[in-house]
């Protein structure tokens, strides 16, 4: 009598499917890496028409932001972090590709919400992100920064108002819940639970630069959408 002493398919570690995530992983953090300062804009009309892919990241006014685009860009101060949040007003555009030819746009929107920015301020910055998000032609994704202990603010939810019609023709939506060190793993997995049912079908990653969580997803995920002929070549 034989046995076979190999184990069932289902119980073998998925080796190579690791080895995979981890080879689009690095690919999509060396394309990252190569992001470097284009242009600062204190108004949409002073933006260059582009046709490349372009991803907009956003936030509330200390929600990470800065730390993130640093994190994922293995750059310690391409994105601009005051130490008085929301005093940068300004729409950053980082260029993005090898070979010193550019494939994808970065683009850093100004924090909102920071109590300490005077009111007509924030009313003029919010119609500028407002028009960007809605007008900008060659916008193909959204990243919104959020701190999961404090969840969706007002202007996170107006936000999420303005952007849905553009998400339901194939914006791309990445919601990104950042700080993710500072909650234990139950608090984790409840904040990412209640996100999903809030970013409208959305996509929601935990981040943490200090615990390095999430770098590799997130980095995958902006390069797939940056080159959406490679990724459905590559299916």
């Amino acid at each position: 009598m034989t046995t076979n002493s190999n184990p069932p398919a289902s119980a073998l570690p998925s080796t190579s499917t690791d080895a995979a995530d981890k080879a689009a992983a690095a690919i999509a953090l060396g394309w990252l890496h190569t992001a470097k300062f284009l242009t600062t804009a204190p108004q949409l009309h002073f933006l260059p028409a582009l046709e490349v892919p372009e991803i907009a990241f956003v936030g509330r006014s200390n929600a990470g932001k800065s730390t993130c685009i640093n994190t994922l860009t293995q750059q310690k101060q391409l994105a601009f972090a005051s130490k008085k949040p929301g005093r940068t007003q300004h729409i950053n555009l980082f260029s993005l590709g090898k070979q010193g030819v550019t494939d994808a746009i970065l683009t850093d929107l100004p924090g909102y919400g920071y109590a300490a920015v005077p009111k007509s301020d924030k009313i003029r910055w919010q119609q500028v992100m407002a028009n960007y998000l809605v007008t900008r032609e060659n916008l193909k994704a959204i990243v919104l920064m959020c701190d999961p202990r404090h969840g969706l603010t007002e202007l996170d939810e107006i936000l999420l108002d303005i952007v849905r019609p553009r998400v339901e023709e194939g914006l791309k939506f990445l919601v990104v819940l950042t700080k993710a060190d500072k909650l234990t793993r139950v608090e984790q997995n409840k904040a990412l639970s209640i996100m999903k049912l809030q970013a409208g079908g959305g996509e929601v990653r935990l981040f943490s630069a200090t615990k390095r969580q999430g770098i590799d997803e997130v980095a995958t995920l902006l390069w797939q959408w940056a080159h959406p002929a490679a990724n459905q070549a590559n299916a």
